[in-house]
């Protein structure tokens, strides 16, 4: 997998669950998401936070409380739900299931690593070094001395 599918397939399928749930109106507890996704509850916390930090959930506390969407959905772009899921560290869990992950995350995931191999694979080092060449770096002008025997 060229992706972080632990940590970024998991904060999609959240972000997702939480959107198809509950949008920016409604609250989605942390079990129901869990219960959903197949994940234990404790080891989505991390992610539900970082996704707070980041403005992309609300937390909302009491009896009624749960997550909601910090921002219209429209609003809300992969990239930044991928940077978000960034900063968790190594997650419990393995992958989410559930229909929604099955019916559109994962279809998804398969398309982006097909597009990210595609793009991988048009770029050579050669490019690479006309790159830093035109960042105005340069290769040592001479070779280092080496005394190895």
């Amino acid at each position: 997998m060229l992706l972080r599918r632990e940590k970024g397939l998991m904060a999609v399928a959240v972000m997702l669950d939480i959107a198809f749930h509950g949008g920016r109106n409604a609250t989605v507890s942390a079990a129901d998401i869990a219960e959903r996704l197949g994940l234990a509850r404790r080891g989505m916390e991390p992610l539900l936070q970082a996704l707070s930090r980041a403005g992309l959930l609300e937390s909302v506390r009491g009896p009624r409380g749960g997550y909601r969407l910090g921002r219209p959905a429209r609003d809300i772009r992969l990239d930044e739900i991928l940077s978000a899921s960034a900063e968790v560290g190594e997650l419990d869990e393995v992958a989410a299931s559930g229909d929604l992950t099955r019916a559109v995350v994962l279809p998804l995931w398969a398309e982006l690593e097909a597009a990210l191999a595609a793009r991988l694979a048009a770029v050579s080092l050669d490019e690479l070094l006309r790159r830093a060449r035109a960042a105005g770096l340069h290769p040592p002008t001479s070779e280092p001395i080496s005394f190895v025997i």
